[in-house]
């Protein structure tokens, strides 16, 4: 089932095995993305991988196998990957992989690692990452292929050492008190659900409640050698630092023959006390107190499903902020800088501010114009006269607040209002910001890790790629449904991390690993930047006013286009002021104002549109896409003539139709066809007098282009008040002059 995670000898791996069976990774077109808010990464499923994703972090999060066994074990031990494609070099691909997956998910910026050259260490194909297995059972083969890949490393016991622990199974006969005993060894515990309430009850059944041979089911002593009365018992005898417990969810009904999940209500606690269930109890309490800090979870029916995992943050890697809280600091921030505003538009608050630093009981109202003027870095005539008036006339609107000077010439802060001030700024009123609130969010940067009163209480939901906070009562809807626990962790309670791991994913991992990962970290960066620039740049086509000449009413290069276009490309969140300066350092000999304005080339020529102003504002807010026109000018002329922009200017080409002189035979119509450009605002009454100085009419062809279609009509004379626009005239649309000769 799981390849050859099952069967091969993990010792020592060759080359010649690790190259075996290699898939071909696709190059992805952009970066990962990077890390979300909780700053812990998650891990892609390869199809079907989720159950192995969920032991993986399991693993990641228990910080004596990750640090002080795997991290320990250094190239001199397990090799190196480098060396993996060396002839007969020995190589323990299993802990290597898994040493670099961890410092992957601890170290590297990306949302999702991939297990993909894990499972290849493993000997999966592509067909086996595609299969849902069981969790339980991973857990044991993955323990012994570990096992047995560090055969002969100082990490030889690791498994042993972390999860080992031993059940005694105990019968006592009631005539001579003979005990037998036989001893079991355990990586985890399996416990019934079905009929049970919950873990310590089933722990309860399993090492409290005794079995009693009686009656017809009498039990053969070995010392009394004939059948007797007897009592048979289990209890722990030797507790591991990390208890692994595996709940037999899945159980067959034999009267439908088929298999079923069990789903009823089975409670577990966050810490438990096993003590009753353990053969020695003479130590302190603590050395029995185990608190939980994983729980497996599966979802589904018994024949497929979806795993995911429930984590406590021992070691406090993550951030951890829930989703309502992050939206009730965001509001509180929200009416925070809404507040902090108002009382920066209100000018009261501001002259009360300066005022109340002033020693001297009054200052002329000019030294408060410009002292407002230093504090704010505006002028009171700038920034309030328009909403408030003069700032004289203001101060004397507030006599309740301001002492004026008979004349009017000098002011101060009334004594009772400057001591209320003075209290004022000892409060929370007006505190800075970052006074008044210890937690700054910033969109662009993870925001900061709130502190628990207990160190490593935080709890995640990794899903795969996705990892979001939850609150330790969440695990409670675990208990019971279809989602529901399916594999518990628990940790020693004396087990306590060094205050040099708490937030720091950097502890312990191995100097070359460290390296890996900044170069890697490096190099994400560097493609993030350059696909951030290629997603958010645009080209810009400069026309350059130097390069063109009016005429016809439009513009047209004087030079080939390629001379007279300068291509530019910038990012679009950039702003108007400075595209204005890249344009200036691109024209060193440019003097005098630069305006720039929209632009679009139309049959008639070049034609100019809004001037683009707002400095302050982005590209992207003002609307410039891929590809614009821009024309550089000085915004008067070109070329000494004047240029008319806007829409309501648009050079519209019409096609303008003649009677030929001759006509040979007398049959048809022949036609002399010119060009004429006019402004879209053009009046017909000027259109005419321009084709028809000498009088006629003028004739629109409704039937399009098509000057031989038979469909003139004839313009009105209460039609040439009208614009060419609004007659529906456009580029390449035919008009007939019928001279008084030819009517």
């Amino acid at each position: 089932m799981f390849g050859d995670l099952f069967e091969e000898d993990f010792s020592f791996i060759s080359n010649n095995h690790y190259g075996k069976g290699k898939k071909s990774k696709p190059r992805e077109s952009e970066p990962p993305a990077p890390r979300d808010f909780t700053n812990l990464s998650g891990i892609k499923n390869q199809g079907g991988t989720c159950y192995l994703n969920s032991l993986l972090q399991t693993l990641l999060f228990t910080p004596e196998f990750r640090g002080e066994a795997l991290f320990s074990l250094g190239p001199e031990e397990l090799g190196t990957l480098d060396d993996s494609r060396k002839p007969d070099a020995k190589v323990r691909i299993i802990p290597l992989q898994l040493q670099r997956l961890f410092a992957q998910l601890l170290l590297l910026d990306q949302q999702a690692a991939s297990t993909s050259d894990l499972t290849e260490s493993f000997g999966w194909s592509s067909h086996e990452e595609m299969r849902q297995h069981d969790v339980q059972e991973l857990n044991r083969i993955l323990f012994s292929a570990l096992e047995t890949s560090l055969v002969g490393t100082s990490g030889h016991d690791l498994i042993n050492r972390l999860y080992h622990g031993t059940v005694v199974n105990q019968i006592v006969c009631k005539e001579c008190k003979n005990v037998s005993e036989r001893q079991e060894d355990f990586l985890d515990l399996t416990v019934a659900v079905k009929g049970v309430a919950g873990l310590e009850e089933a722990l309860w059944n399993m090492y409290v409640e005794e079995e009693y041979f009686e009656n017809d089911n009498l039990y053969r002593c070995g010392a009394c050698d004939k059948l007797v009365e007897a009592s048979k018992s289990a209890k722990l005898r030797k507790l591991p630092p990390f208890l692994t417990i595996s709940l037999l969810r899945f159980n067959f009904d034999f009267e439908k023959c088929e298999r079923y999940k069990e789903t009823s209500c089975y409670t577990f606690p966050i810490q438990i006390n096993l003590k009753p269930f353990c053969e020695q109890t003479e130590m302190d309490d603590s050395e029995y107190m185990y608190e939980l800090f994983s729980v497996i979870i599966h979802k589904g029916g018994c024949y497929g499903g979806h795993y995911h995992v429930y984590i406590r943050d021992v070691d406090e890697l993550g951030n951890w902020q829930l989703q309502e809280e992050e939206d009730s600091l965001i509001e509180e921030k929200a009416f925070r800088d809404t507040e902090n505003t108002k009382e920066t538009e209100n000018p009261l608050a501001v002259l009360k501010g300066i005022l109340s630093e002033e020693e001297v009981k009054q200052i002329p109202v000019d030294q408060l114009g410009q002292k407002l003027l230093e504090k704010k870095g505006v002028s009171w005539n700038k920034k309030y006269r328009k909403q408030y008036g003069a700032l004289r006339k203001y101060l004397q609107n507030h006599p309740q607040i301001f002492q004026l000077s008979p004349d009017g010439n000098k002011v101060s802060l009334k004594e009772t209002h400057k001591l209320l001030f003075k209290l004022d700024s000892h409060g929370q009123n007006l505190l800075t910001p970052s006074q008044k609130n210890d937690v700054q969010w910033n969109c662009e940067k993870k925001p900061p890790r709130p502190r628990a009163a207990s160190a490593g209480c935080h709890w995640f939901d990794l899903n795969d790629s996705k990892v979001q906070p939850i609150k330790e009562k969440d695990i409670e809807k675990q208990f019971q449904g279809k989602e529901s626990a399916y594999m518990l962790f628990y940790r020693k309670a004396q087990l306590k991390r060094p205050p040099e791991a708490r937030g720091n994913p950097r502890y312990q991992i191995p100097e070359h690993l460290l390296n890996e990962m900044n170069a890697a970290n490096t190099e994400l960066q560097k493609k993030r930047a350059e696909c951030d620039s290629a997603n958010n740049g645009i080209d810009l086509h400069l026309h350059l006013s130097s390069c063109y000449k009016f005429h016809n009413g439009a513009l047209h290069p004087s030079l080939s286009w390629k001379e007279s276009v300068v291509d530019l490309t910038i990012d679009r969140r950039k702003t108007l002021g400075d595209l204005r300066q890249a344009v200036f350092q691109m024209l060193e000999s440019w003097e005098g104002d630069m305006v720039l304005s929209m632009a679009k080339p139309l049959p008639a020529g070049l034609h100019l549109y809004q001037v683009l102003d707002g400095d302050e504002l982005t590209l992207d807010g003002i609307g410039l896409a891929d590809g614009a026109d821009i024309f550089v000018w000085n915004g008067k002329e070109v070329g000494g003539t004047k240029v008319l922009t806007g829409p309501e200017h648009e050079p519209v080409v019409l096609s303008v139709l003649r009677l030929a002189e001759h006509n040979e035979g007398g049959k048809g119509q022949h036609f002399s066809e010119a060009q004429h450009v006019c402004s879209c605002s053009t009046s017909l009454g000027q259109l005419h007098s321009a084709l028809a100085p000498a009088g006629g009419i003028i004739l629109k062809n409704g039937s399009g282009a098509d000057p031989e279609a038979k469909n003139w009509e004839v313009f009105r004379e209460e039609d040439m008040k009208e614009t060419v626009r609004s007659v529906g005239l456009r580029d390449g649309c035919s008009v007939l002059i019928l001279d008084s000769h030819d009517q």
